[in-house]
């Protein structure tokens, strides 16, 4: 979406940071998106967008359910999808990230969606010149996750605006508690960024421990008590414990973490009635969120998986479909555009 100062037009553009999206942009995302989810119910489910252009999935860590989710959406449009994974490859032997961004370069990539423990791996790899096609950021260390934040923008204004009448809207005025593992979580900054952007009023709730440094100057609230802010909360997002990366005790117990900032049923039964539950998956049941939560139907978070794929590809259409204006083009001629592939497709 982005393009770095100096570039030129014809440079691709780049999602690494949420931080990064106009107000404007982000709605043309979301905007796309719901066209995206469209063509995901028709019997053929694949635009030709993409055809002929080569997309790479560079992924340094483990992440079965964000890979498969940029395959698919990859996929649907029709790309040829390339899986990189780190282990067992000369990544593992001591291979740099130059090396294998040149290789990758080598082979014709048209775009690079990288996965790395390494906060601004990402941010690195779009601006050493190491490669010519568009960079996105599938999740770097503990700094950001651009398109989660997407998809729980996508599925919070589906729930709370509606489909079709939350065409061209943002969620101005929506209270949303993020509650949790901030500290280590990508997803919680790059939710309090996309957020904010689109109007929306953001409260963290977490154990002093798991707060980082620095939190005041994000543009939300903290809050150390969960009953306290939950009747006035339009959606909650529940974190997991990312005990991978804990290095020290944060917290007592897991018992003593679940009875302070875990969501039940009766903490559930405070929140409004229009409010929804969402998580980003892979869920720790009975630690941050119980079984009779997680199973509601209040609970988004098999929804947020399937929207994660029409929001990665809409992601992809307007990085590599070859219509640049398509981030700041009208919502009507957007959709002329993906309605006509769409056409075009089915009768192939």
């Amino acid at each position: 979406m982005l393009r770095l100062p100096g570039a030129s037009p014809r440079t691709p553009g780049h999602l690494i940071s949420a931080g990064d999206l106009s107000r404007d942009e982000a709605v043309s995302i979301l905007d796309t998106a719901e066209e995206m989810a469209r063509v995901a119910d028709r019997p053929i489910k694949k635009l030709p967008t993409l055809r002929g252009r080569t997309v790479v999935n560079l992924f340094f860590e483990d992440s079965t359910r964000t890979r498969i989710s940029f395959e698919a959406a990859a996929k649907r449009l029709s790309a040829d999808v390339i899986n990189f994974s780190a282990k067992g490859s000369s990544v593992s032997k001591g291979e740099s990230l130059k090396d294998t961004a040149l290789t990758l370069e080598a082979m014709g990539a048209d775009s690079v969606v990288i996965r790395h423990p390494a906060s601004g791996a990402p941010y690195r790899l779009a601006t050493s010149g190491w490669i010519d096609g568009a960079v996105v950021n599938a999740g770097d260390g503990t700094h950001e996750h651009p398109t989660q934040a997407l998809l729980d923008a996508f599925t919070l204004r589906r729930r709370l605006v509606g489909a079709d009448t939350g065409i061209g809207r943002d969620l101005e005025g929506r209270r949303v508690t993020i509650v949790g593992d901030v500290l280590h979580s990508r997803v919680a900054r790059s939710n309090v960024l996309l957020l904010h952007t689109l109007g929306a009023h953001v409260t963290l709730v977490a154990p002093p421990t798991l707060v980082p440094i620095g939190v005041e100057h994000w543009p939300c609230e903290v809050s150390y008590d969960l009953d306290r802010v939950l009747p006035a909360s339009d959606a909650v997002m529940m974190l997991r414990v990312q005990r991978e990366r804990m290095n020290a005790a944060f917290f007592p117990t897991e018992r003593e973490y679940a009875r302070r900032y875990g969501l039940n049923g009766d903490r559930m039964g405070r929140m409004p009635g229009h409010s929804v539950v969402m998580h980003p998956g892979p869920m720790n049941r009975g630690m941050e969120i119980t079984a009779e939560v997680a199973d509601s139907d209040r609970c988004t978070a098999v929804e947020q998986v399937a929207n994660g794929v029409s929001i990665r590809m809409a992601v992809l259409y307007l990085l590599l479909g070859g219509n640049e204006p398509a981030v700041t083009a009208s919502r009507t001629e957007s959709r002329t555009d993906i309605r006509t592939e769409a056409r075009t497709e089915e009768t192939k």
